[in-house]
């Protein structure tokens, strides 16, 4: 899934940036919360991760914009405060959660992937389509109890289309979400990942699991 993380430290946020691009997801990492804020304002995420002693503009006030605008982005707060009064000013302002620095890498993955199984309506991280079974707590794609290997993009693109099953989505939309803000890859680059990851799970007799909508995208019904 991708997600927008505002953290100042530069340290800080190139380990996250790292490890939690390794973990699987796309991420946007920006220093400052001006800059944090028109990210997420011209951004889709899953998820921001925000930290709140933020130059320019500080977390809360980040969040307490967000929510005006009516944005309702998930928002999980990382502070080096521990104060009781501010953990429930931050959730009063709108966040789904809070975790107190210094963490366990493992608990804020953890977390992340909860409050997006929370967005997509769904506290089961396994999904049952067309014969698959997707984990994506374990990230394990499996058909008749066999483990189907996929590489990290072939993985990516299956979890964001059937965290968006029913709806279509653009190769576009799957570019930005496999390369988060860079400029790496092509519209083409999906196409044969696309193609890869039907041969891999396609079984002769069944249906697509990814239909085509030529013109438009790709979709898991």
């Amino acid at each position: 899934m991708k997600l927008l993380l505002v953290e100042d430290s530069e340290r800080l946020r190139r380990s996250l940036e790292l490890g939690l691009s390794r973990s699987g997801f796309a991420v946007d990492a920006v220093a400052d919360g001006e800059e944090g804020l028109a990210y997420a304002r011209h951004g889709t995420y899953d998820a921001i991760v925000l930290d709140l002693m933020l130059p320019k503009l500080d977390g809360l006030s980040l969040l307490r914009q967000l929510r005006e605008e009516g944005r309702d982005v998930h928002v999980l707060i990382l502070s080096a405060r521990d104060q009781v009064s501010e953990r429930i000013e931050g959730l009063r302002l709108g966040a789904d959660d809070y975790l107190t620095k210094p963490f366990a890498f493992e608990e804020l993955v953890a977390r992340l992937r909860a409050l997006i199984r929370r967005k997509f309506g769904s506290k089961n991280p396994v999904h049952d389509v067309a014969g698959l079974r997707i984990d994506t707590g374990a990230r394990i794609v499996m058909r008749d109890n066999s483990e189907i290997e996929l590489t990290r993009n072939e993985y990516a693109l299956l979890e964001y289309l059937v965290a968006r099953r029913g709806r279509v989505v653009s190769k576009r939309e799957l570019l930005d979400h496999l390369y988060a803000g860079t400029a790496q890859g092509s519209e083409n680059a999906v196409e044969v990942f696309i193609h890869q990851l039907r041969k891999k799970i396609h079984v002769n007799g069944d249906g697509d699991v990814i239909r085509t909508r030529r013109g438009h995208g790709y979709v898991v019904e």
